[in-house]
């Protein structure tokens, strides 16, 4: 599936409602592993428990990264806050890029160029594919 510029900022809101949601559930494992490792000296019971609650933390996080990934956004770096759109520019296949705090899709690049690598759209690239 390709996009154009138009139609990956029309789902943007919602893929960075479900971005943060990715965010936040990884956080939650993280938080709930430093429990587990303070944990491990505690009682076995104690220890069983939170580790269910890991397993289940760990769970709905692949779940809320399978339901951005089911926007059509491919996530480039959950920590970076990277997101691309798979895209053509002429008959080249390109990235529409997006990082976490940009209220909009303004830049691109190669499809096997990262981040450092992406230039601004330009008036005339604003109808990619």
């Amino acid at each position: 599936m390709y996009f154009t510029v138009a139609e990956a900022n029309a789902i943007l809101p919602d893929v960075i409602k479900k971005f943060e949601m990715a965010m936040a559930k990884k956080k939650n494992v993280a938080n709930i592993q430093a429990i587990v490792e303070k944990t491990s000296m505690g009682s076995l019971d104690h220890l069983i428990e939170t580790r269910q609650k890991l397993n289940a933390a760990i769970v709905e996080f692949y779940e809320a990264v399978k339901m951005l990934e089911d926007t059509g956004a491919v996530i480039k770096g959950l920590d970076q806050g990277l997101l691309d759109f798979a895209s053509k520019r002429f008959d080249e296949e390109v990235w529409l890029c997006w990082k976490y705090g940009e209220t909009k899709i303004s830049f691109w690049h190669e499809k096997d160029i990262g981040f450092m690598g992406r230039k601004p759209l330009a008036s005339d690239d604003l109808s990619l594919v």
